[in-house]
């Protein structure tokens, strides 16, 4: 694997900066409560995950909720049985989610392409049926499974008195609630940026950006391509089983509404509207859903009046009728218009328009002198 660059370095403070200082700079935009900045980060490790199969291999999963929501069980069964702790919840989380994506995706890789696709979301929706309705003495089926006081938490008991009243996941004893929680799931979206980052760059990552070039050139090269993305397909899964532990961390219930297609279907939604491939631009698509749905969908017709009291008698009524169509229970269509806009006229993303941006205030470089211009030119004779 490559040293890290300068410009590497660079990438992973600022991103690291930008993400602890969330509680200030979304203060303005309604959005730095604790429950949101967590699902901020949670979904953020989500799409950094997914990225690595999808924007590197090329190949579109349409199940990866079964991973999330493996995930959440894992470390819901963890705290159940083991210890209110979060460490051996994680690594439980991310051990399970590693070894059920091993196990899918061996069967799904022998087809690519749609063929892929269509297996990957029939395995998710048979894993939905079985936490749903099968398995119920596992997920406890459509309730979903929670944490009681009556749990026998072993290792908890062994190392010292069970912590009285309604049991919450801690670190080393302390709560993780409220800010702490954030910063917790902040420092694992961190981390995990740091690893998609030297992915990325790693003569295994140049191997994925070649299967999704031309895998078909690979094969006839002698390179045998399915070995690398059954590992993608792997990691992949494994940061989807993260993120349903953080979940779980943030909200102890795993139930199997996080296993539907619709979940898996948003995470693809987050990859292409951040930009698919980059290693931002899935974090910010993350970021512009959940904001979306959190924020949007919480505005009614009263808050509605208020921001449209400025217009003359009866026009504010007109533009209350008329924007509360795209909020509310009708966020999905902003949501979809901002989606159709940024795919028009941005197919690369939001990362696209950055970097357009970028191009447009950078000062441009003069082109080299030709060599007719550096040549010395001929003198007219006396």
């Amino acid at each position: 694997m490559r040293t890290m660059t300068r410009n590497d370095l660079m990438l992973l403070l600022g991103f690291a900066a930008v993400v602890l200082a969330m509680p200030i700079w979304l203060q303005p935009f309604g959005a730095a409560y604790p429950d949101l900045l967590q699902r901020f980060m949670i979904f953020g490790i989500f799409a950094v995950g997914f990225n690595i199969l999808f924007g590197l291999t090329g190949y579109l999963s349409f199940g990866h909720a079964a991973f999330f929501g493996v995930g959440s069980y894992a470390a819901v069964w963890s705290f159940k049985l083991l210890s209110l702790d979060a460490i051996p919840a994680m690594i439980f989380a991310i051990v399970v989610s590693g070894v059920f994506a091993l196990i899918i995706g061996y069967l799904s890789l022998r087809r690519s392409g749609i063929y892929f696709s269509i297996l990957t979301l029939a395995f998710a929706q048979m894993s939905y049926n079985l936490a749903y309705s099968v398995l119920t003495p596992i997920t406890n089926g459509e309730t979903g499974l929670q944490l009681t006081i009556n749990d026998p938490r072993y290792l908890d008991r062994v190392f010292g008195d069970a912590m009285p009243g309604q049991p919450v996941p801690t670190l080393l004893g302390q709560s993780l609630g409220g800010f702490a929680g954030f910063y917790f799931c902040a420092a694992f979206l961190i981390f995990t940026f740091f690893i998609a980052q030297r992915i990325t760059g790693s003569p295994f990552g140049m191997m994925l950006k070649g299967i999704k070039s031309n895998q078909t050139r690979m094969n006839y090269t002698g390179v045998n391509t399915r070995p690398y993305t059954l590992a993608a397909f792997v990691i992949s899964g494994m940061y989807a089983g993260l993120a349903g532990a953080l979940l779980a961390v943030t909200d102890p219930l795993a139930g199997a509404e996080r296993m539907q297609w619709t979940a898996s279907g948003e995470v693809v939604l987050m990859t292409i509207l951040g930009g698919a491939g980059t290693l931002v631009g899935p974090v910010l698509g993350a970021w512009i859903i959940k904001y979306f749905e959190n924020i949007f969908s919480a505005l009614n017709d009263s808050i509605l009046a208020r921001f449209w009291s400025f217009l003359p008698d009866g026009l504010d009524h007109t533009a209350v009728v008329v924007s509360g169509k795209f909020v509310g229970e009708g966020w999905f269509l902003t949501l979809g218009l901002v989606f159709v806009l940024i795919v028009v006229f941005l197919p690369g993303g939001v990362m696209e328009g950055v970097r357009r941006i970028t191009t447009l205030v950078s000062p441009k470089s003069k082109p080299p002198a030709s060599p007719e211009s550096t040549s010395p030119q001929p003198q007219p004779a006396e």
